[in-house]
């Protein structure tokens, strides 16, 4: 009998262009029956925009598509579930309000029995560990439970063909373990998944098969058990890179951050940080983990004077910040580094020379009397350019015309010349491809070597567990435990993200 497999999907000679861009360039792919096929590359290598089309969100201006050997016509995602295809989208299309029923009878054909329906999730739950109340309001339900909904959407169209766009990126390990688990269950039926990811661990993990994307084109395609993370990075970035792993912090010093106590109440009245502590010393990085939505990002706009307590006290070497400006907080030598680098750490119409003196224009260095000190302010630019390596014509280049990578570098640069004492580093390599994700990562490391302090928020565990030399699990706006680097047990960091407690911190 033969082990060949049957080729359930092939695109052949995708291109698409966007103003100019070339997001797909006469790609080939085949996907067979009862496989992981993982797609693979860095952010903007093209991996979703191909997807989409196979999906019907987009048209391909050249190739053609075949499901089954057959050539189809696939003009939006009606076709493609017709067609068997279904998509898990990165940010998900539920409606909140909506119970769990209503959104999975959404655009189904046909007047449907709501409680029909409801039986079949019960079903499908159950078939593949995806039991979810078919009558909760999404809207409550943890963002693992949201995804389950979104799985179900499509298994109750009959989807033997699942594409899955970076779907682990808003999970904890346990969930995303069960997530694997579903998906080796379905390949099983002879189904076939595509994998989207920029995480080698997973694609080592999942993938039966592995297809590179790099810059709109295909780079190759193997069999998983021919990869390796080192072979696939090198395919991904087109050289060799070594990724790096911090080492343990070796010169701790002095507390440079006390937060003792602080609690703050959002916009809407709720208590989003309910008496949380924690100190950071010089020469460390404390890594706070959570899933997104626990006070995390509450937390560093209080540290950095965006927001204020309601009660407790911040202090930077023994001095009280609590509730003060930013400018006197930046003062103080805390430096910031916010989640999004476009709406909220850049000004993008402003020049690289600008956004890198944007909280110094007050400062003597940058100023002649009333005036910017033009010539200063374009010879700072010029040495940060050097020393982090920001790819740019100019200094007097607009910001938005610099890839994401590259901004990024910007708003990184400004802030560590700030940080005379601590940085605060919210998602610091969040959209990034890998090779500018791992020089984020070595100039952190460099920092906390330098003697400074690191407060790293992400909720990429990964990079959580590489970087921090302690790590505390953040949820509901409370600290559960803190971790050292050599007691962090990742399965109890899973368990402490979702609530459930373990040992106490004593």
């Amino acid at each position: 009998m033969s082990n060949v497999k049957e080729t359930a999907v092939e695109l052949r000679g995708i291109s698409k262009y966007f103003s100019g861009t070339v997001a797909n360039d006469k790609i080939d792919l085949e996907v067979k029956r009862g496989e992981v096929l993982a797609l693979l590359g860095e952010n903007g290598a093209g991996k979703t925009t191909l997807m989409r089309i196979l999906y019907g969100m987009y048209r391909a201006d050249e190739g053609e598509i075949l499901i089954d050997g057959k050539p189809v016509t696939i003009n939006s995602p009606y076709d493609a579930m017709n067609l068997g295809i279904g998509m898990i989208h990165q940010h998900f299309t539920l409606v909140p309000v909506h119970t769990v029923v209503e959104n999975v009878m959404l655009g189904l054909d046909g007047p449907y029995d709501p409680g029909a329906v409801a039986e079949e999730i019960r079903t499908l739950g159950r078939r593949y560990g995806l039991e979810v109340d078919p009558y909760a309001t999404v809207r409550l339900l943890p963002v693992g439970m949201q995804q389950r909904v979104e799985i179900l959407k499509a298994l109750i169209r009959k989807a033997c063909i699942l594409i899955m766009d970076e779907p682990t990126a808003v999970l904890t390990p346990q969930e995303t373990d069960r997530l694997f688990d579903f998906v080796r269950e379905f390949r099983s039926g002879g189904n076939s998944v595509v994998f989207i990811t920029h995480k080698l661990n997973e694609v080592m993990n999942i993938a039966d098969r592995i297809t590179v994307l790099r810059a709109g084109r295909t780079v190759g395609s193997i069999p998983k058990v021919e990869a390796s993370e080192s072979a696939l990075a090198r395919m991904m970035v087109g050289r060799d890179l070594e990724l790096t792993t911090g080492q343990p912090a070796k010169n701790v010093g002095e507390v440079v951050l006390d937060v003792d106590n602080i609690g703050v109440i959002s916009s809407r009245g709720h208590r989003v940080i309910d008496g949380l502590s924690f100190q950071i010393r010089q020469g460390e990085i404390l890594g706070i983990a959570g899933v997104s939505g626990n006070g995390q990002e509450e937390l560093a706009e209080v540290l950095c004077g965006l927001r204020n307590a309601e009660e407790g006290d911040i202090r930077v070497s023994g001095k009280s910040i609590v509730n003060c400006a930013p400018l006197a907080i930046i003062a103080e030598g805390v430096g910031y580094i916010p989640s999004d680098r476009q709406s909220e750490g850049l000004v993008l119409d402003m020049t690289v020379a600008e956004n890198l003196m944007l909280k110094g224009s007050s400062d003597p260095e940058f100023t002649k009397g009333r005036f910017l000190d033009m010539a200063a302010i374009e010879e700072n630019a010029s040495r940060q350019v050097h020393e982090f390596d920001i790819k740019t014509p100019s200094v007097s280049t607009r910001t938005k015309a610099l890839s994401g990578g590259n901004q990024q570098k910007v708003v990184v640069a400004r802030e560590i010349a700030i940080a005379s004492k601590l940085l605060v580093a919210v998602q610091p390599t969040r959209g990034l491809d890998l090779g500018a994700t791992d020089y984020v990562h070595r100039v952190l490391l460099r920092e906390r070597d330098k003697g400074k302090a690191v407060l790293l928020i992400s909720t990429e565990l990964s990079e959580i567990m590489n970087l921090s030399d302690r790590i505390g699990v953040i949820y509901r706006g409370s600290l559960l435990r803190v971790f050292t680097r050599e007691n962090a047990d990742i399965g109890e960091i899973g368990l402490l993200m979702t609530g459930i407690r373990g040992e106490s911190n004593e």
